[in-house]
């Protein structure tokens, strides 16, 4: 007897330190095609501007005072706060399996004819108590516990860049709904500018038709401008208060007005962006080192598959007190203990195949969402990078449109101020101008844009 506790006890010790394999494959990171420059620019660099927090990228105070309030009030940020809870949470839940679990029972009982819910035949009425505490613990021989414990860690550092593309994503919403609203105060200003400019060119034609000198055709064609600039004013209006909503929704309060005093488009100028390195975009952007540790949860599950075809070696404890009599319990007689080993492994379970395939198909599908992620990184990059180029040689060309068209105006009315031309001529001058500065806003507004799209593509400000 004392022969057996002693081989027994033995490889209790030997099953506790020596360490088992994890079995399934361990995680490596899959290569990816990844080239040696953005298209879209004439060489890498090393710099990038992706690095650089969003404080020291956007430098408006109103916008960087509104970047601030939505990180701390917006609402899909602290929905994906409260999921890096739930993952923390099950990330313990799966390490607890490590630990020996233990629990406890006590029973009262009183019967005829039977003893612990059993019918005998002995005739008696009598009483049982029993207080017990069992405890159990699984010896992780093939990994099983460490695979699910390495899938749970890697799904709570998921939720984490989770987050990280929420808020890059966030950050760069709050300033092109900003600088939408900047583009729509000016756009405008220059609709009532224009409306005005055009009411005193249509007063001018209207006196000098009552007075005989002008014609009908200069004085309704002026009240068509004049009218037609006019009726632009109140769907401004609406799209400023529209954007003024979306944007208080961002920062997680009700719709109303967005203050802004003394801001204005003109007034933002687009910080000079090298791109960086391709290879970095796997270091930087939180959609592509999310979509990695899904993969490698889902590469930890295939482990946890394979380990479920091994037995499972577990070791039991009991100690309790079992009597007839409650006063008894407390006496050394009452007394009941046990402990013992338990190896147990499926030998027909038609699920564990069917499980098994599934897990590596779902590996698969992150494997494959991975690398579909490294090449939408790539696109979105290359993208923004062609079209911030692109759009700054259409603001520049557009500004020098505009400047064009002023000087006509001012050459216009100078002639007509000379009695060289007709008035008529500076009212066409006129309706060329309004065209034109209106397309240099949107011209700046989608070059701003460009610039946020990069700076996103890039997985802005990665290193906060």
């Amino acid at each position: 007897m004392f022969r057996h506790c002693r081989i027994t006890l033995l490889s209790i010790v030997l099953a506790l330190f020596i360490p088992g394999c994890a079995v399934g494959p361990n995680y490596r990171r899959p290569a990816v095609n990844s080239p040696a420059a953005f298209r879209g620019e004439d060489h890498a660099t090393t710099n990038s501007f992706a690095d650089l927090p969003w404080w020291q990228v956007f430098h408006d105070d109103t916008l960087q005072g509104l970047i601030r309030s939505a990180l701390t009030n917006n609402y899909d940020l602290r929905v994906a706060a409260t999921r890096i809870e739930q993952s923390r949470a099950l990330l313990a839940e799966a390490r607890s399996e490590y630990f020996p679990q233990a629990d406890y029972s006590a029973s009262a009982s009183r019967g005829r004819n039977a003893v612990n819910n059993t019918p005998t035949a002995s005739g008696k009425t009598g009483s049982i108590f029993a207080l017990d505490a069992t405890a159990s613990w699984e010896i992780d021989l093939w990994g099983r516990v460490r695979r699910l414990t390495e899938s749970a860690r890697a799904q709570y550092y998921a939720s984490q860049e989770g987050r990280r593309d929420v808020q890059v994503a966030l950050i760069a919403q709050v300033a092109q709904n900003y600088f939408q609203l900047l583009a729509l105060d000016r756009q405008l200003q220059i609709a009532r500018d224009t409306t005005n400019a055009f009411g005193g060119i249509y007063q001018i034609f209207d006196e000098r038709l009552r007075g005989g000198v002008a014609s009908k055709l200069e004085t309704a064609s002026a009240e068509a401008l004049m009218d037609s600039a006019a009726a632009t004013i109140p769907e401004f209006e609406r799209q400023i208060i529209l954007q003024e909503n979306q944007l208080s929704v961002l920062l997680g309060r009700n719709p109303g007005p967005i203050a802004r005093p003394g801001a204005s488009l003109d007034a933002q100028s687009p910080p000079d962006v090298p791109a960086g390195l391709p290879s970095r975009l796997l270091e930087r952007r939180p959609d592509v080192r999310e979509a990695e540790q899904n993969l490698r949860s889902a590469n930890a599950q295939v482990g946890v598959a394979v380990a479920n075809f091994f037995p499972q070696l577990s070791l039991t404890g009991l100690y309790g007190q079992v009597s007839p009599e409650l006063s008894l319990l407390t006496s050394g007689a009452a007394n009941a203990w046990s402990y013992g080993a338990s190896l147990a492994g499926p030998l027909f379970q038609s699920g564990l195949v069917p499980e098994y395939r599934g897990v590596k198909a779902q590996r698969e599908q992150y494997l494959l969402q991975y690398r579909q992620a490294v090449l939408n990184a790539l696109q979105e990059t290359s993208n923004a990078l062609v079209s911030r180029d692109k759009f700054a040689a259409e603001t520049a060309a557009q500004a020098r449109a505009v400047d064009a068209y002023q000087e006509a105006v001012k050459i216009a009315l100078e002639r007509y101020r000379a009695g060289s031309a007709s008035y008529y001529e500076v009212l066409q001058q006129e309706q060329l101008l309004f065209p034109a500065q209106d397309a240099l806003v949107q011209a700046r507004l989608n070059h701003l844009v460009a610039t946020l799209q990069l700076y996103s593509a890039l997985g802005g400000g990665w290193k906060q």
